[in-house]
């Protein structure tokens, strides 16, 4: 293979301003990956030698074709970024025809093997980048062949997939709402820059146990899930008025879920580092490394309780004490990060429209998909990527780069990923909300529906996964399909639905209101349904798993099972006012499983009376 000059990176017009290091150091990292892709295809690295090399760089194979996850840092994205993401998607994510077609058929098979225990599934889809629950970009057909050039591609724009994989320190998450919201404590995004270029390099991070993540918030409404996280850190201001961190460790999901135990009541901004090679050090001493199930530092908070919480103490006073805490955060530091996340320069307002502001649809959108800005003449939009014939967080190349375009129009060249699998715009003015409207409706992107049933997390599952035990996205898209009716699922109000593919959870649904777990039973596709799960949002409470209902469902059962679940609610609710969650726990998880397990059985339901009408 030919060695390519590495593009000239592109100055990123807003968002954080990254250094001359930051730059040459991506660069230098696309490079050096094309010369370990190099050797490996010369046959000089073996596969086993090339895997830890490659995913260092962000790069799995899956159940059918290499996937590449590129690291979108607390889910800021530029337009110039956005339209790389779109070429990548219209010229690399392309498989060859005789592997697609393989895998359709070992697809197809799957479907076939099971009948009348499925639901009918979409073929596989090509040519598309896939939004995750970590504000990541995945796609799914890159060939390895072509992994290099796709590296410096993405060096270009300052790209890259470091941390998004192995068993490394991941990217550091924010609320998408950091630094815009009213009620904000403090804008955690430029700890979590400091964070994320300290970690990089650092050795104790580079070879842990498990993959490890680190969430930060910054608003009293855990808006971040922090108590799921390896590491959360909630932001706040003691009596005295100074910015310091609760820290939480030992969160996360997986075989075991647990939530993460609070280890400092109030740490200070200034040794935030400190603290968390803490935390790292102890979990390199004591963690689990004969097992990878165990192998996660919340077994290890879990299992040691207060003595993890003084061990980390002990390397807290070591590195102050006899290291001369060396991580210490200074004002200049931090002053120079903060001054990289200042509020972009803003196009004038005034975007002509001819959307009638009066009009039930834009009226509906506006209250749903709609925040209030902490500057009173911007609004912060959240375009829904939940929509018929598409997986959740789904979005092909002519729609990267309209988001661009969109960005680059209203909203300063700035996009965010959220962690539910959506993109906000930050900075818009609330003149231009119906022009907006306008070209979003005509890309299908202002469904009503930011926080309520179809707005659902949902991983890849089984369809791409080699990990998966059963497939996420037919479960998805039936549910989709059967609640198309905005007025009832508005009616059914907020509702947190979270699909995994497998106990991996990267569907999150341990934390939903109404979760929903792929299994496999003696090779077949199954699913548990959880309830009561939550993110410890101020509408779901603290930090709380589901629970199973009872024996897995097929396929096929899972619509029936969320409705009968959802007829349930709307029958003991004591107004529309009372929300799922809140009636759940009023009454209890009995009438809820006594009505999802009847509706195994039960032809009654909207799904299983569409199924007969297709059938007929």
């Amino acid at each position: 293979m030919a060695r390519k000059a590495v593009p000239t990176i592109q100055q990123q017009d807003t968002m954080y301003r990254y250094t001359d290091f930051d730059r040459q150091f991506v660069q230098l990292r696309a490079e050096q990956f094309r010369d370990q892709l190099e050797r490996w295809q010369r046959g000089e690295l073996s596969d086993e030698q090339f895997l830890p090399l490659r995913l260092q760089n962000g790069w799995y194979v899956q159940r059918y074709a290499p996937m590449l996850r590129i690291a979108v840092p607390y889910g800021e994205i530029s337009s110039a970024q956005l339209r790389v993401l779109a070429r990548l998607a219209r010229e690399f994510d392309q498989p060859e025809p005789a592997l697609l077609r393989e895998a359709q058929r070992t697809q197809d098979a799957l479907q076939a093997s099971q009948p009348g225990l499925t639901l009918a599934a979409p073929p596989l889809k090509h040519g598309y980048g896939h939004f995750t629950t970590r504000t990541n970009v995945q796609f799914n057909w890159i060939p390895l062949a072509r992994a290099a050039d796709a590296m410096d591609l993405l060096a270009s724009v300052g790209m890259h997939g470091i941390q998004t994989s192995g068993n490394a320190i991941r990217n550091i998450t924010c609320e998408a709402l950091a630094g815009i919201a009213p009620d904000e404590i403090v804008d955690t995004r430029p700890f979590a820059e400091i964070l994320r270029q300290w970690s990089t390099l650092h050795p104790e991070f580079a070879f842990l146990p498990r993959k490890f993540k680190i969430a930060f918030n910054g608003a009293a409404e855990d808006r971040a899930a922090t108590g799921w996280y390896d590491i959360g850190l909630q932001a706040l201001r003691n009596d005295a008025g100074e910015v310091g961190f609760t820290v939480k460790v030992g969160g996360g999901m997986g075989r075991t879920p647990v939530i993460g135990s609070v280890v400092r009541e109030f740490l200070p901004w200034d040794q935030l580092l400190n603290y968390v090679e803490a935390v790292i050090r102890a979990y390199n001493l004591y963690g689990r490394r004969d097992n990878k199930y165990k192998a996660r530092i919340k077994i290890l908070v879990k299992a040691e309780g207060q003595k993890f919480i003084d061990a980390v103490e002990a390397e807290y006073r070591a590195i102050l004490e006899q290291d001369g805490a060396p991580h210490t955060i200074t004002r200049a530091e931090l002053e120079r990060v903060q001054a990289g996340f200042e509020v972009p320069p803003l196009r004038a307002a005034g975007v002509a429209s001819e959307t009638s502001i009066s009009a039930k649809p834009f009226q509906r959108w506006l209250a749903q998909n709609v925040r209030q800005h902490r500057l009173p003449e911007l609004s912060i939009v959240t375009l829904s990527f939940k929509r018929p014939g598409w997986a959740p967080g789904d979005a092909d190349a002519a729609t990267l780069d309209a988001l661009a375009e969109l960005a680059d129009t209203f909203s300063a060249g700035e996009a965010r990923l959220t962690h539910e699998q959506n993109l906000l715009l930050p900075w818009v003015h609330a003149q231009n909300l119906p022009a907006l409207y306008e070209r979003a409706r005509a890309l299908g992107l202002v469904q009503p529906n930011i926080g309520l049933l179809t707005d659902m997390i949902a991983c890849p599952g089984g369809d791409f996964c080699a990990l998966a035990n059963a497939r996420a996205i037919p479960i998805a898209a039936a549910l989709t399909e059967l609640y198309q009716d905005i007025d009832e699922v508005t009616d059914l109000g907020p509702i947190d639905l979270h699909i995994s593919g497998c106990i991996n959870s990267c569907g999150h649904h341990h934390s939903g209101h109404i979760g929903i777990l792929g299994v496999d039973k003696d090779g077949k596709e199954w699913y548990q349904v959880t309830l009561g799960g939550s993110d410890g949002s101020a509408l779901s409470g603290p930090a709380t798993p589901g629970k199973v209902v009872g024996p897995s469902f097929s396929a096929a059962e899972v619509p029936g099972v969320v409705e009968a679940i959802l007829d349930s609610y709307r029958e003991l609710r004591t107004s529309a006012a009372e929300h799922f969650i809140d009636t759940l726990r009023r009454v209890g998880h009995d009438p809820f499983k006594q009505a999802a397990n009847a509706a195994r059985l039960d032809g009654h339901h909207r799904s299983a009376r569409q199924a007969e009408e297709v059938a007929a």
